[in-house]
């Protein structure tokens, strides 16, 4: 290597350029970068996005939702014709709470779901209501006669028969079967309903 440039400038050791001219004193070694022909481009993967859970007794959500709808609608359906409205609005305001707390609109399906875990709930609840208003009045005998109070023609013996079944521990627990079986059937199918209704109107409104 040549210690001084062309220009006549002194040149440090192993210097690439003149620092006075900047003309090159040596080659450049370029590395050679060898390519792939077919070089394959590697994407990111795709976002996942977040799947709502299914609704069933095993969604926190729904439940919580259902269960806070059921003791109000339980309370209400208490009052004088209150009752199969307030059976029809749980089912309405549990799909609208729902999709509120989600962010997730239900279709009428998911709907009637929401609806029926909310009617379960609720059909709990008055079941606790009504057994803890019926057994002690029927212990006290006070069953027959609030039938008797009624009904009008007392003296017919089909209706004596259907009393004293009533006053009797067997006959007292097939009604109870009985309304219970068709409070669960009124319950469930209103809150439905109103699911459904519910769904409607939600995914319209956005």
């Amino acid at each position: 290597m040549p210690e001084f440039c062309t220009c006549g400038a002194q040149l440090p050791p192993d210097a690439l350029f003149c620092h006075k001219c900047g003309k090159p004193q040596r080659p450049l070694e370029v590395p050679d970068v060898h390519t792939p022909e077919h070089a394959e481009l590697v994407l990111p993967p795709p976002p996942v996005t977040p799947q709502p859970l299914p609704l069933n007794f095993h969604n926190p959500v729904a439940v919580r939702i259902a269960f806070m709808v059921a003791v109000a609608a339980t309370l209400l359906s208490w009052l004088p014709w209150v009752n199969l409205l307030a059976c029809l609005m749980a089912g309405f305001f549990s799909v609208y709470f729902y999709s509120r707390r989600t962010g997730y609109s239900l279709n009428v399906k998911s709907g009637a779901l929401m609806g029926w875990i909310t009617g379960v709930l609720m059909f709990a609840l008055s079941t606790v209501v009504l057994t803890a208003t019926i057994v002690p009045v029927a212990a006290s005998g006070g069953l027959g006669a609030l039938f008797r109070s009624q009904l009008k023609n007392t003296s017919d013996p089909n209706v004596q028969e259907a009393l004293r079944m009533l006053e009797s521990g067997p006959g007292l627990a097939v009604l109870m079967v009985v309304t219970l079986i068709m409070l669960f059937a009124l319950i469930t199918f209103l809150s439905m309903a109103g699911g459904m209704l519910g769904a409607k109107l939600v995914r319209h409104g956005n």
